[in-house]
């Protein structure tokens, strides 16, 4: 019997109908967030440098910890994350996300989020890999058409 791992760099990409900087707000906006990012909020700057915490909106938990490694508006966004939301998750070394977007023509934009460092976050691999998915299709439900996916 062979089990299969979640791979330690995990690439998503989807096609919106929006600007990079309706995407820039999508990303770090929680009008945004909470409607389609399971329901969490994420308090930074958005600066390299400064804290990048996600919680959970309901109750405040801290749901992901990290730092905003690279920040240049509206194109990319690079963090280091943890995901607080199991305690053999927050046991884990950091991973990184990058939120890459770039204009390909006629009002649509190319949303690419790269999941890495994810070699010694094997449960955190195994976690997120179905959850990006969901995120950037929810995003793109939410910011083409103002409404989350299951609703």
């Amino acid at each position: 019997m062979t089990t299969m791992t979640a791979p330690a760099t995990q690439v998503y990409s989807v096609f919106v109908r929006a600007t990079p900087e309706q995407l820039w707000d999508a990303i770090t906006k929680p009008e945004f967030t909470r409607k389609y990012f399971y329901g969490s909020v994420f308090d930074s700057t958005f600066e390299a440098g400064s804290k990048y915490c996600g919680y959970a909106a309901e109750g405040g938990e801290l749901y992901v910890d990290g730092e905003v490694i690279e920040a240049s508006k509206p194109h990319k966004l690079v963090t280091s994350w943890r995901a607080m939301w199991a305690e053999a998750l927050a046991a884990e070394p950091y991973s990184r996300v990058t939120w890459e977007i770039e204009p390909v023509g006629d009002g649509v934009s190319k949303l690419t989020v790269v999941h890495d460092k994810l070699d010694g976050a094997p449960a955190t691999a195994e976690s997120v890999a179905g959850g990006w998915s969901y995120v950037l299709s929810g995003m793109k439900s939410v910011v083409e058409t103002g409404k989350a996916l299951e609703g």
